[in-house]
């Protein structure tokens, strides 16, 4: 699995990807202001440029990394002491916990202030699309990285298993940022496990209540447990104002130089 990591992870994205934007045309939950080339080529351009900073400071990618923990019997999973050698069992605690400590991350990244510089790149979007899921500044993006593994390291999480954890993070964060129209009652059900796009529609609120609010990707549990969880938005979502009240509303693409440039401006942060 892990000769072919780079192949699986690229042949998901795309396929998922794909899939969400055709329904978002097909079934869209908003009608869209912001244009979409000029959004999406930004948003893209962010995801290479993170894609290529992580791949210049951890070139054999986490699960290469996961696999050299193995062999050096670091983290929880690796001691032979340890009674846990189910691997579905090492899977789903696994998968849980990374999802867990990545809640907690996303929180932090409100909760810090030059934390939040970074994350705000991702909040300064004004549409609300599949596009939105790739939209992080690359420093955020290798702090993600750092923190995960950090983790991997602390549990010993398997190289398979990171391998699944990333596709499944990527995948879930582009489907709950869909501009996707899903029956209530189906959005009702799946939200009692999983976060949908309703759910993380009203994070990207400009409301300040709002935006600190529904900071789950994968598992929609954490945010009920730490009270944290906001049902629908004041406005309703087809009256909800995405984006930040930092940057004009007509703003609807700020380029990537701004992008980049956005953390470390003067000015109002939130």
């Amino acid at each position: 699995m892990l000769e072919h990591e780079n192949n699986l992870r690229l042949a998901f994205f795309l396929g998922i990807f794909i899939a969400i934007a055709l329904m978002e045309w097909l079934w869209p939950r908003r009608r869209q202001e912001a244009l979409r080339p000029k959004r999406w080529l930004d948003n893209l351009s962010l995801l290479a440029l993170a894609a290529l900073l992580m791949r210049l400071m951890l070139s054999l990618g986490l699960a290469s990394l996961a696999l050299q923990f193995k062999q050096a019997h670091i983290g929880l999973f690796n001691q032979p002491d340890v009674l846990i050698n189910d691997y579905w069992l090492v899977l789903a605690l696994s998968l849980v916990l990374l999802d867990f400590a990545i809640y907690w991350q996303h929180r932090l990244f409100h909760k810090v202030p030059f934390l939040w510089r970074l994350h705000q790149v991702h909040h300064s979007d004004k549409a609300f699309d599949v596009s939105t899921a790739l939209r992080f500044h690359p420093l955020e993006m290798l702090l993600s990285l750092m923190i995960k593994a950090l983790i991997i390291a602390l549990l010993g999480i398997p190289a398979s298993v990171v391998i699944v954890f990333e596709i499944v993070l990527n995948g879930v964060a582009m489907f709950n940022h869909g501009n996707l129209s899903i029956p209530l009652s189906l959005d009702k059900f799946l939200r009692k496990v999983l976060v949908t796009p309703d759910m993380h529609r009203v994070h990207h609120s400009n409301i300040l209540s709002e935006t600190n609010s529904n900071f789950g990707f994968n598992i929609s549990l954490w945010d009920r447990l730490f009270n944290s969880y906001q049902a629908q938005p004041l406005k309703g979502h087809e009256h909800i104002d995405i984006g930040l009240i930092a940057y004009p509303s007509d703003e609807q693409s700020q380029g990537i130089i701004r992008l980049l440039l956005m953390p470390f401006k003067s000015g109002p942060i939130k």
